[in-house]
């Protein structure tokens, strides 16, 4: 009987590994990630949207580089923001391929979100 408790205590910590794992791992992201995350997803979007009515230029990707360079992320967390960015430009650009009066409404509505995450991350966050 006395082993049978040894196998789920065995088991039992083998199962929590992970999920210690997967805590630490959070541990080490700071408590704005979810939205540098987001912040990064509205980039992209914009960066194919203003492009595509007629603002070319690399503003927006210049500012997620910007980011980037400021977080010195490592390497996973680095993956995780540039695939955020590349997201939001995916989604748009799989949608448009002209500029239309939607596209102008999710340039107006990302402006907007953008500029309040920068504003709270900032300030909540900031030196």
């Amino acid at each position: 009987m006395k082993h049978a408790w040894q196998i789920v205590i065995v088991v039992a910590c083998l199962m929590a590994s992970p999920a210690m794992a997967a805590g630490a791992a959070a541990a080490n992201e700071p408590p704005y990630e979810a939205k540098l995350v987001r912040l990064a997803e509205i980039l992209g979007s914009l960066h194919y949207l203003r492009n595509l009515c007629g603002e070319p230029g690399s503003e927006w990707r210049d500012r997620m580089n910007a980011i980037i360079a400021a977080e010195k992320p490592e390497e996973p967390r680095r993956i995780l923001i540039i695939a955020s960015f590349n997201r939001g430009y995916r989604a748009f650009s799989e949608v448009y391929s002209s500029c239309t009066d939607s596209a102008v409404a999710a340039i107006d509505r990302y402006m907007k979100e953008g500029e309040g995450l920068s504003n709270e991350i900032a300030a909540r966050y900031g030196n």
